[in-house]
This record gives C-alpha cells, sequence and structure tokens, in this order.
C-alpha cells in the first residue's frame, strides 16, 4: 500500500497566479468598495468594485482610452493619461454616488511613483475619499507631463526632422 500524502490542488486563479486569496480577504473584511487598478500594454484600467456573497459587482469602469472622447491625443499609458483617467473615475462616481474606496491592486507590484498610483492620485485629487500617503505619489512635473517634454527637447537640438520625431512619440 502506499503511504504518499495527501495533495490538495489549490484553487483555479491562485493556481494561474491571478489572485491572492489572503490578501483578498483582508480588503473584503473591511466591506467597502474597491478601487480596482489594473495595467495592460497599452492603457489603465479602473473599477469600482462592490462585494456581493453571490460574485463581485462592478459599478463603474474608467478606461484611459476613454480619454480620446475628451481629446486627449497622446499616449493611454502614460504617466499623466492615468493621472486624467483617475479624475475621470471620481467624476462618475460622483454620479453614481460613491464617496470612498479602498486601493486593490490585486498582484501588480507597488512601486513608488509609477502608473498606479498616478492614476490613485488622479482619483483622490478629484474627490473620492482613497486612503494613501501623499509618499507613493510622482511628481506633479510627471504628472503634466513635463518629464516627457524635456526628453524631446534634448531631441531637437541632435534631430533635424523634429516633427516627424514629435509624430512618432505622440503615438
Amino acid at each position: 500500500m502506499g503511504s504518499a500524502t495527501r495533495y490538495t490542488v489549490r484553487k483555479r486563479r491562485r493556481r494561474e497566479g491571478k489572485t491572492n486569496y489572503r490578501r483578498r480577504l483582508e480588503l473584503l473584511k473591511g466591506r467597502k468598495n474597491r478601487l480596482v487598478i489594473r495595467k495592460t500594454n497599452t492603457q489603465i484600467i479602473l473599477q469600482i468594485v462592490k462585494y456581493e456573497p453571490n460574485g463581485d459587482k462592478v459599478i463603474l469602469t474608467t478606461k484611459s482610452s476613454e480619454l480620446k472622447k475628451h481629446g486627449w491625443k497622446y499616449s493611454f499609458k502614460s504617466l499623466p493619461a492615468a493621472y486624467l483617467a483617475g479624475m475621470l473615475l471620481a467624476k462618475n462616481a460622483k454620479e453614481h454616488k460613491v464617496v470612498g474606496a479602498v486601493l486593490d491592486l490585486g498582484l501588480q507590484t507597488p512601486i513608488h511613483g509609477n502608473r498606479l498610483f498616478s492614476a490613485l492620485k488622479g482619483v483622490i485629487d478629484g474627490g473620492l475619499n482613497v486612503p494613501a500617503t501623499d509618499s507613493v505619489f510622482p511628481s506633479e512635473d510627471r504628472l503634466t507631463g513635463k518629464h516627457i517634454a524635456v526628453y524631446l527637447e534634448k531631441f531637437k537640438n541632435i534631430t533635424t526632422d523634429f516633427e516627424n520625431l514629435k509624430k512618432e512619440f505622440s503615438k
């Protein structure tokens, strides 16, 4: 007879590396709405999610690609785009009578000053009550895109074809 130990198969979303159930449980214990921020290769996605026993309910979703409707002609994955998407989410949250939330970054690594915290800064500046410290936010120069303008100015002196370079960066 075999004396092998029992093996318990982990939950599917844990096996796939999509959910940390311990962290999720801690977020759900607070019984507050969650501000879920996810980044893709092309945009930032922000959601307000409410817990319900039979499954989470998404109250509101905003993508940085929605900025196109408001006249944004630049990248949807940059720090300024993430900040503006956060402002847009906060504006829409006021219409849905959402006043506060708790940040949920999922399995993404929280690095101070990145796009995730830029979006969070936009949400807070838009009027939504989300607990956070000021040390995690990017500087105002980065939020307004001055770092991109300084980078382009370096190439202005080097390249005579500045307009083509400008078009390339605007994509």
